[in-house]
């Protein structure tokens, strides 16, 4: 009499039948199945022995239940992704998640390279300057309302010019009578010392540092000879077509200062009231 050959689980004869071998037991296939197959996800059916099985994140799937939650195209071959549990192509993810480029209105797949500013996205190409139309990538730029410019663009088109050597003010510069110079260009037209942050006036908006202009135009004192400017709130006596510094006015016989004092005439001399009475 031959050996019996049963499945583990249901004991009905395997004989002539389709069998699997299970840690060395034999099992029928509708026992197997119930057994050891996993259950679908999505379906909740069991996925049989011989059916293709996807596995993602502990779950199961048939192949035709693993499918994107939206457009219902197969993900088995497709790269996917998931959101809050749900399986999602690329393209209804995209459409879905991700940002838009304000300049071509695409989406901004993951992955690929942009920018972002202000709240808006655009493509790595996309993101150009208004004026020359090239990519600003990851150099500087300068936004103006809605409308973005490389540097060299805007400083082109937008920014002052210096008065003198008409080279952009990128930043910085002097202001003077309302046009703007760089430091270094805004200089005594005497001595080319450069006037920023320094004392200066000017003769026929030409500008002159206090020396030059004292030197080139200010009147002299007759007692000293030297500059009268009246900056710095330096006071002077003037009379007639004469001027003196005001520590210059003095007696030319005896010195005494004649500020504020009567004083007398005596050709270039000027005497106090006893020097002129002991005349």
């Amino acid at each position: 009499m031959a050996d019996r050959f049963d499945c583990d689980n249901c004991k009905e004869s395997l004989y002539g039948r389709k069998y699997i071998q299970s840690d060395d037991n034999p099992y029928c296939i509708p026992c197997y199945d119930s057994l050891f197959s996993n259950t679908c996800d999505e379906c909740k059916e069991l996925i049989a022995h011989d059916a293709r099985e996807l596995f993602y994140e502990d779950r199961h799937y048939h192949e035709h239940c693993f499918r994107c939650f939206r457009c219902d195209r197969s993900l088995a071959d497709e790269p996917f992704t998931s959101q809050d549990d749900a399986l999602l192509c690329n393209d209804c993810y995209c459409n879905e998640f991700s940002s838009k480029c304000v300049a071509c209105d695409k989406t901004v797949m993951p992955g690929t390279r942009k920018l972002e500013y202000s709240g808006s996205t655009w493509h790595e190409g996309c993101f150009i300057c208004h004026s020359c139309e090239q990519p600003i990538g990851s150099k500087s730029f300068i936004p103006d309302k809605d409308e973005h410019y490389c540097v060299p663009c805007y400083e082109d088109k937008f920014a002052p010019r210096c008065t003198r050597c008409k080279k952009t003010l990128a930043k910085g510069g002097v202001t003077y009578r309302d046009e703007p110079w760089h430091k270094e260009c805004f200089v005594c037209t005497g001595c080319k010392m450069q006037l920023a942050g320094q004392h200066f006036t000017s003769r026929d908006d030409t500008p002159f540092c206090l020396k030059c202009f004292g030197s080139l135009y200010a009147k002299k004192c007759e007692a000293c000879s030297k500059p009268i400017t009246g900056f710095g709130g330096g006071k002077y006596i003037s009379f007639e077509d004469r001027q003196w510094h005001q520590p210059c006015f003095t007696c030319s016989q005896c010195s005494v200062s004649l500020v504020g004092a009567g004083f007398f005439p005596d050709g270039d001399r000027i005497l106090c009231r006893d020097c002129n009475s002991n005349l």
